[in-house]
């Protein structure tokens, strides 16, 4: 096969092809580096390739199945990983300069467990620096352009994973979702992310922004990938205290047995209105009626919390940011700037951060410090705390009470991909991209975004985001696949026939 013909594989497909001696691991693992080399100049979807690892991964699957060993679901798949994951001998900078040449020592639960998989980790991708930001813009190492448009942003704060998917450098990735990480990037270039259940993916390795909504998550091109990537990376970890101790749901099974017939689907009111582009309300609007004739009941919902989501986010996160970002002080690891032996070490650190520090970083570590201090506590971070408690009873409600849904649909981003600087001056209309995905972090529950269509007016992907309730993650695959599956056959598959080449 030729280079372009394995890139536009799938991961199952890859897999199965590997498995079967169709292909060698190191075959594919040579035809997606080669892509990066060739393309990712103009993305900028890396900020590190690891080109040797990878191969000796690819070496060591090949050398497997020649010895007859069965191998795994995704064994010899190559993966790009969001640099906010520890890897053992590579560079993690979680997109900061005050990370910038720090080489940790272990890996991420998540990086271990792709590992034991036998998938290929081909490199660290480009992210919002500590994962604070919706549009990859705030990176210390410049913006990812948007396959699609590379004028455009590719999402945030995982816009480098869902590039390098939309650009066919990796098959698989893994994003962090704290307020639509995965799911809003996944939905601007036309690829699918996946949220889990909070506490259904480990964190230990995973450098922290706001610890009580942080989760990775699978990050790929078509359902089925997601399910099995998502397979490879959940369970239990006694390493993280929040690792929820249960079976992971039976995602893959519900991946390739997609329905959603007799399934009661909620279309809450307040995920629309003033802000939201047309163009994305009408796939969205098609996206309910495919809905209603694969044989779904479509429900009204009424969650007046939600308007509230984005304000209580914007104090919890920041909060639990600034409290985070505190050990970053020059002392043990990372920049150190001003250390000539005349300064105090609160001089060290005080310039070391301001050089390390990028402005959205400054700005939500001053803002949750000051929602966190005497005087202030209450009326700010309690208040935002108490709101996340009616936005959990809303969901409550809507899946168990008197709504009484499976799901919950809704766009995943109010408009499509907006150009970079657009917004770069303009916090608020920013924070706004996260308007429908916040509310699922707050509560804690599971989400997807995957493609339904293009915006008539710029040609751009629309996301359709899913909504299940904690622990019932396998809902998402089995209402995404059918929904994949009705689009594909209908309209085809947007980014594999209709983005544009780089």
């Amino acid at each position: 096969m030729t280079d372009i013909n394995i890139i536009k594989l799938t991961a199952a497909e890859t897999a199965a092809k590997i498995a079967s001696g169709e292909l060698t691991a190191v075959e594919v693992t040579e035809a997606h580096l080669a892509r990066i080399a060739a393309v990712d100049e103009k993305v900028n979807a890396f900020l590190h390739v690891d080109r040797e690892g990878a191969l000796a991964q690819a070496r060591a699957v090949d050398a497997k199945r020649a010895n007859g060993e069965k191998l795994g679901p995704l064994a010899g798949v190559p993966v790009a990983l969001k640099d906010i994951f520890t890897t053992e001998g590579v560079p993690t900078t979680v997109g900061s300069k005050i990370l910038e040449g720090w080489i940790p020592p272990y890996d991420a639960t998540v990086t271990k467990r792709l590992k034991a998989a036998d998938v290929v980790i081909l490199g660290k991708t480009n992210m919002d620096e500590f994962a604070m930001g919706s549009s990859t813009e705030n990176s210390a190492y410049g913006p990812t352009g948007n396959p699609w448009d590379l004028t455009r942003i590719p999402g945030g704060s995982g816009g480098g994973s869902a590039a390098a998917l939309a650009a066919f450098e990796a098959p698989l990735a893994i994003g962090t979702d704290t307020g639509g990480s995965i799911r809003q990037p996944a939905a601007v270039t036309g690829t699918v992310g996946v949220k889990p259940t909070y506490g259904g993916v480990s964190r230990y390795g995973m450098v922290a922004f706001s610890s009580s909504l942080d989760q990775g998550g699978p990050c790929a091109r078509t359902v089925l990938d997601a399910a099995l990537l998502h397979e490879a990376i959940a369970g239990h970890d006694p390493l993280d205290s929040t690792s929820i101790d249960a079976p992971v749901p039976p995602v893959v099974e519900a991946a390739r047995n997609g329905s959603v017939a007799g399934l009661r689907v909620g279309v809450v009111k307040q995920f629309r209105g003033e802000g939201y582009q047309a163009g994305v309300l009408q796939r969205f609007d098609e996206s309910v009626e495919l809905l209603k004739g694969l044989g779904a009941e479509i429900v009204e919902l009424d969650c007046p919390s939600f308007d509230l989501a984005l304000s209580a986010y914007y104090l919890i996160a920041p909060s639990e940011c600034s409290s985070n970002l505190a050990r970053f002080d020059a002392m043990r690891y990372g920049l150190r700037v001003g250390d000539d032996g005349t300064k105090s070490a609160e001089d060290v650190t005080a310039l070391s951060r301001e050089a390390g520090f990028g402005d959205e970083v400054k700005r939500r570590i001053i803002l949750g410090t000051y929602a966190l201090s005497s005087g202030y506590y209450d009326a700010y971070y309690g208040s935002a705390q108490k709101v996340r408690t009616l936005i959990t009873r809303d969901f409550e409600k809507a899946f168990e009470g008197g709504g009484g849904v499976d799901v919950i649909v809704s766009p995943t981003t109010p408009t499509t991909a907006f150009p970079i600087g657009e917004r770069a001056d303009d916090p608020m209309a920013m924070y706004l991209a996260d308007l429908c995905t916040i509310p699922t972090n707050l509560a804690g529950n599971s989400a997807m975004s995957l493609p339904c269509g293009l915006a008539p007016e710029d040609g751009l992907p629309v996301g359709l985001q899913i909504i299940a309730p904690a622990m019932k993650d396998d809902r998402l695959y089995k209402v995404g696949a059918a929904v994949e599956a009705a689009f594909v056959e209908k309209w085809g598959h947007p980014l594999l026939e209709e983005a544009p080449s780089l």
